[in-house]
């Protein structure tokens, strides 16, 4: 089997390919990638692996650009100190999400995990390429469409397309609508985000989840922080921070 390992730190890399390779001999790993720009043209000019290790935030952008710009049909198996990019990691090709410092009982879990769904996918690329696919796509259509939210002796049904923002302060969290109308929701900001379509969500930071729709225009703020400008009314500005920047940019161009 395969392995390719993108990874910016070289001796993180090392480490994770002793790691794979102690744990499966049947294992070679071809390369080690440093980063986003080294990752294309090696696909450009060599077969796919059969699995890919891939670090998120490498020193020239994040890894997800390396999905959006090469075909690439191998899993991927992501690790990350992050746990941000959890959901946007599974729009890709992903199968698990490691976080650092890798525990190599967790590595082995992810390539037993790896085996067993190339075995039930009969181990054929091109059919487990296909139905990984259309399980992302099942993904994708469960998402909520609608969100129950009580008031007084009434429940009712708010579309998460007419949801503006969401906001989070004191312990509350509150839908806001277009026609801004605010609803207490009986969701945590977490359980939001996870049951939320994130290509037309985006968690700004602690107190907002922002629907794309209503984003006016985007300024530079302090210390390469960025603000956003809204077409309704909010409680405090909606400041996205310097280390989310990027990964918001390339959000609003999907």
């Amino acid at each position: 089997m395969n392995v390719l390992i993108i990874e910016d730190e070289i001796k993180t890399a090392s480490e994770l390919k002793r790691l794979i390779e102690g744990l499966d001999d049947t294992i070679k790993v071809v390369d080690l990638l440093p980063s986003v720009k080294s990752a294309i043209q090696w696909f450009g000019t060599h077969p796919s692996p059969d699995l890919i290790f891939s670090d998120i935030q490498l020193a020239d952008g994040l890894s997800f650009d390396i999905y959006t710009k090469v075909s690439v049909k191998a899993p991927v198996i992501f690790c990350t100190a992050f746990d941000e990019y959890a959901i946007q990691a599974f729009q890709v090709n992903s199968i698990d999400y490691l976080l650092k410092p890798i525990d190599e009982n967790i590595l082995q879990q992810s390539l037993g995990k790896y085996k067993n769904l190339k075995n039930f996918f009969d181990g054929q690329p091109a059919n487990y390429s296909t139905r990984l696919s259309n399980l992302a796509g099942q993904l994708e259509n469960s998402y909520k469409r609608t969100l129950l939210v009580y008031v007084r002796e009434k429940i009712i049904p708010i579309k998460t397309a007419d949801i503006a923002y969401i906001h989070s302060a004191n312990g509350l969290v509150n839908l806001i609508t277009g026609q801004e109308h605010k609803y207490a929701a009986q969701y945590t900001m977490e359980q939001l985000e996870s049951v939320l379509d994130p290509q037309q969500f985006f968690r700004a930071n602690r107190q907002f989840i922002v629907n794309r729709d209503v984003i006016r225009d985007v300024e530079q703020y302090f210390n390469r922080r960025l603000i956003l400008k809204v077409n309704c009314p909010t409680p405090e500005k909606i400041i996205i921070s310097k280390l989310k920047a990027a990964e918001f940019l390339q959000w609003m161009e999907r």
